[in-house]
């Protein structure tokens, strides 16, 4: 049992695109099911599916390359489990200068640092990409 599923799913990612595999396989949740919605339409994956196997389920992420390089050159889990780390919609910092994103968990759902400081929520900090 994984006490912080995120990061292992930032783990699988990472490990996956630094071996260059095509795709990744991950055990689903609706949190990772959104979070793999987020970076599809980021651009920072191809494509995301959930495969059926009568339990919970496997999301499998096909990862994006660019010139032999994957297009996350970075991915890294902020709140944890043992320090939560919240910011108002003021406090959400850019990730380098807007080139990359955070994944930012708030009352209205899950979405982009910058989506939630246009709503003018704060919330929860997940992870950062860039």
């Amino acid at each position: 049992m994984h006490t912080d599923p995120i990061a292992d799913m930032i783990t699988r990612i990472r490990n996956a695109a630094q071996a260059m595999k095509e795709s990744v396989d991950i055990p689903a949740s609706k949190l990772k099911i959104e979070i793999a919605d987020i970076l599809q339409k980021e651009g920072y994956i191809k494509a995301y599916r959930v495969i059926d196997d009568g339990k919970q389920g496997t999301l499998r992420v096909n990862l994006k390359y660019f010139n032999a390089r994957h297009v996350i050159s970075g991915i890294q889990r902020v709140s944890r489990p043992g320090r939560r780390i919240y910011k108002g919609s003021g406090d959400i910092a850019k990730i380098r200068d807007g080139m990359g994103i955070s994944i930012v968990s708030t009352s209205a759902g899950l979405m982009t640092d910058l989506k939630a400081r246009a709503s003018n929520v704060g919330g929860e900090v997940l992870m950062k990409v860039w």
